[in-house]
């Protein structure tokens, strides 16, 4: 393989024997920073993953971070749109979206070429993120579904082809359990901070059926439909973790690293089953030594 210069990117070699890329080593510390400062839980997994390859799960969390801020970036949708155009163009190869400079763009190519990764998983991600820029509530519980799907279990789909070194390893079943799981707990999480952008993604036939509105949740007057709504939402979530469970021995031990941050989908789920919830103010999180335990154990568990 040689560079756009013909000449040929230096590698290393890590502990196992495998290749480190140092052709692009800022941009790949920048993408580490990234996820270190914004992603924790991610950040913690990849530590557990073999020296060769975090560098690519740094690449792709980076770049999942760089399109889930868009909306923070922008005052309306349309610069969004722009935004998220341009990371399409980028990755299908059109004239407009060259890195230009962009340190998780750069990286990011450079791994989706080096792991021979699909670009459509990538594109569909930016595609679902679109929702984001929107105040419009979510439709059902199948939409949040494939939302989730296409964000949070692509990614773990993908970081999978990085573990497993550039080719397929199955498991896309698990991949979608696991992420479901993680990002629906991610967004009860988020729920304060949503709630107060206008932002809704608690599915509108769940609210409907606990007599709550999206006007309701964005005026904070929910009410116990909103705490409802939100119990049904967790057991979906642990529902999803329980089929992931069954299909756990079918998961190579290799790829166990994208699978790590659902070890915490629990402990958040019974943080909000705590006494004193309020999903308007509980901001749920684990302390560092705690999730850091939390990870340690699930990497050793069989």
């Amino acid at each position: 393989m040689t560079g756009r210069s013909g000449t040929t990117p230096r590698v290393e070699t890590d502990r196992r024997g495998e290749t480190v890329p140092t052709r692009l080593p800022e941009a790949y510390a920048h993408c580490a920073a990234l996820v270190r400062e914004q992603d924790q839980d991610r950040y913690i997994a990849t530590l557990y993953a073999p020296e060769a390859r975090r560098h690519g799960l740094f690449a792709l969390y980076a770049f999942s971070q760089e399109i889930a801020r868009v909306r923070a970036l922008v005052s309306e949708p349309l610069p969004g749109e722009v935004r998220l155009q341009w990371w399409r163009d980028l990755l299908e190869g059109q004239p407009n979206g060259e890195a230009q400079g962009h340190p998780v763009a750069a990286a990011l190519l450079d791994t989706v070429k080096r792991y021979r990764l699909p670009i459509a998983p990538l594109t569909g991600l930016i595609d679902a993120r679109t929702f984001d820029l929107y105040d419009d509530p979510m439709p059902s519980l199948r939409d949040l579904e494939g939302y989730a799907g296409e964000t949070s279990s692509a990614l773990i789909r993908l970081a999978c082809i990085v573990l497993a070194g550039g080719r397929d390893p199955g498991g896309a079943t698990a991949c979608g359990h696991a992420g479901v799981a993680y990002a629906l707990a991610g967004l009860m999480r988020a729920f304060p901070w949503h709630a107060a952008e206008g932002q809704v993604y608690l599915p509108a036939d769940i609210l409907a059926r606990n007599g709550v509105t999206r006007d309701d949740i964005v005026s904070g007057r929910g009410g116990p439909g909103v705490l409802y709504s939100l119990k049904e939402l967790r057991e979906i979530a642990r529902n999803h973790l329980r089929k992931l469970l069954s299909l756990s021995e079918t998961i190579p031990p290799a790829l166990k690293p994208a699978f790590l941050p659902v070890a915490l989908v629990e402990p958040y789920l019974r943080q909000m089953e705590g006494t004193g919830y309020d999903p308007y103010r509980t901001i749920v999180t684990l302390p560092g030594w705690r999730r850091q335990w939390i990870l340690w154990r699930a990497a050793r568990t069989r």
